[in-house]
């Protein structure tokens, strides 16, 4: 069974008509997963919801402990794109062996799910895939790809993910 750690991030914001602000209502996710008919559904635990460029440390923090206090080996977290890379790796940096016994796939959206035209439902469910079929580790998974934590960056001018041809430095 797959666990699903929610976090925030694009994917989850929605369109404030009286601010016309893109904030936080609620997570969209359980509404994604009944919509594309997912089976088993994971367990989901929302954790905050965050615009990635405000998560601080001690939010990577809680992450890193929901991860420990699962009983599930295998585990999803829906991040934002902008610091998803940072958590990633603070998540591969982490001295505990039992997190490093589970698979960790991190994901997200670059448009909220609830705006529609949204890569939220392919970058979910390829995320969710690649949980059940990935050896333990910690990963990003976006754009129909899936990156080790310490082999990816953001393409900010491309707004994709790509793959590091060598270990980020501060992993090699």
């Amino acid at each position: 069974m797959t666990t699903l750690l929610i976090t925030g991030g694009t994917l989850d914001k929605d369109y404030q008509p009286l601010s016309g602000e893109l904030d936080f209502e609620q997570t969209h996710l359980s509404a994604m997963l009944k919509q594309n008919r997912v089976q088993p559904l994971p367990t989901m635990k929302t954790l905050m919801l965050k615009d990635s460029l405000a998560m601080t440390q001690a939010d990577r923090q809680t992450i890193l402990e929901a991860c420990l206090n699962q009983a599930s080996q295998r585990i999803v977290i829906t991040h934002g794109t902008d610091t998803m890379v940072q958590t990633a790796r603070f998540l591969l940096a982490a001295s505990d062996p039992d997190l490093h016994a589970k698979t960790v796939v991190l994901t997200g959206a670059m448009r909220p799910w609830a705006l529609g035209r949204s890569d939220a439902d392919f970058n979910l469910g390829a995320a969710l895939m690649a949980a059940q079929c990935l050896t333990p580790g910690v990963y990003v998974c976006m754009n129909g790809q899936v990156f080790p934590a310490d082999r990816v960056e953001k393409n900010r001018a491309s707004g994709r993910f790509e793959r590091l041809s060598s270990p980020h430095p501060s992993h090699s």
